[in-house]
């Protein structure tokens, strides 16, 4: 299909290529031009479904109505579901999205902002790795709009939007005991970042008030390290502990390490062991038995986040750093 041009504009609406030029930039009025001039250039414009190019746009007016997303994994169905919905948000009022995965890798992060800054970017979304603050602070400084997500560094001054990572567990773990199980094991990741400390504090206090926690019940596993092996360690680590009856996986994909591992026990979900994960994903849905979730208002995230993100934007000056907590949700199924 031919790209439609301003030159194809001003011959079908019978005026000059300047005429069109200054209407489609806003400047018809400025430019002296006659109402029913303009509206007959918008009218031809609107049927011929003329685009304006975004190089172009971004050349005259120094503003590219794009953003950044750096997020941890786009092939996480988590950060893959709070990116469709933030590109659904911005969308809706004519901004692009540039997102790419930073694997937790710090050096790859800072890389990726710097690539986005040359790009003009004009705000940033950022999943942070544990050592992205500096750059972050650096974005602040060059009075770039810089909105936080999933997690963030409880001492910086900077927007951000998360879950109540602590309130999560904890519901999650009171449940499991008012349901009668008494030996919870919790399986988390050794990435000391903040949202991954806080969830494993709710499952420490909630035990703790029961007088039930036993520090043996807690397998910390390397965030970098493959598949097979998080399986081969949840295997090693519930034969070790066979009376463990009931589990709290801090994060999907350890949730689906453990569903591999327990199949490999011949373990019976849950008359041997009941199951809950962190993060909702599509395989927990059609597992049999279906699995347990602590899962996360991603709408809600998404929507906060580039709200908070476009009051920066529009006004860097005036805005105020608002630190979000959104509840989640126990969605409980077969697995309990």
């Amino acid at each position: 299909m031919k790209k439609i041009t301003i030159k194809d504009i001003a011959t079908k609406a019978q005026v000059s290529i300047s005429t069109v030029s200054f209407v489609i930039n806003g400047k018809g009025e400025k430019m002296a031009i006659s109402p029913a001039v303009i509206k007959k250039v918008q009218d031809v414009a609107q049927k011929l479904q003329y685009k304006p190019s975004m190089i172009a746009s971004s050349l005259r007016t120094g503003k590219t109505r794009s953003i950044g997303l750096i997020v941890e994994d786009i092939s996480n169905q988590f950060f893959a579901d709070l990116a469709r919905v933030i590109e659904d948000e911005a969308k809706s009022i004519d901004y692009r999205v540039f997102y790419c995965s930073t694997g937790d890798d710090n050096n790859r992060s800072e890389e990726l902002v710097q690539s986005l800054l040359q790009a003009n970017v004009e705000g940033f979304i950022i999943t942070p790795t544990k050592n992205l603050e500096k750059t972050i602070s650096h974005l602040l400084k060059i009075q770039k709009p810089v909105v936080l997500i999933d997690r963030y560094f409880a001492n910086q001054k900077v927007s951000h939007v998360v879950m109540d990572n602590y309130e999560g567990s904890y519901a999650a773990v009171k449940f499991l005991l008012e349901k009668g199980y008494k030996n919870i094991a919790v399986v988390n990741n050794k990435s000391g970042m903040i949202q991954m400390k806080l969830r494993e504090k709710g499952y420490v206090e909630a035990l703790k008030e029961q007088g039930n926690y036993n520090e043996n019940y807690t397998l910390l596993l390397d965030y970098h390290s493959n598949e097979k092996n998080r399986i081969d360690s949840i295997i090693r680590f519930f034969e070790e502990r066979p009376e463990i009856d009931a589990v709290l996986f801090l994060a999907n994909y350890l949730g689906l390490a453990g569903l591999q591992a327990f199949k490999s026990l011949k373990y019976k979900i849950p008359d041997d062991i009941a199951v809950i994960s962190f993060d909702d994903h599509d395989s927990f849905k059609m597992y049999t038995p279906t699995i347990s979730v602590v899962a996360q208002p991603i709408e809600e995230i998404a929507v906060k986040s580039i709200q908070l993100l476009m009051s920066q934007m529009t006004s860097l000056e005036d805005f105020k750093v608002e630190k979000v907590l959104k509840k989640g949700s126990l969605i409980v199924r077969e697995s309990v």
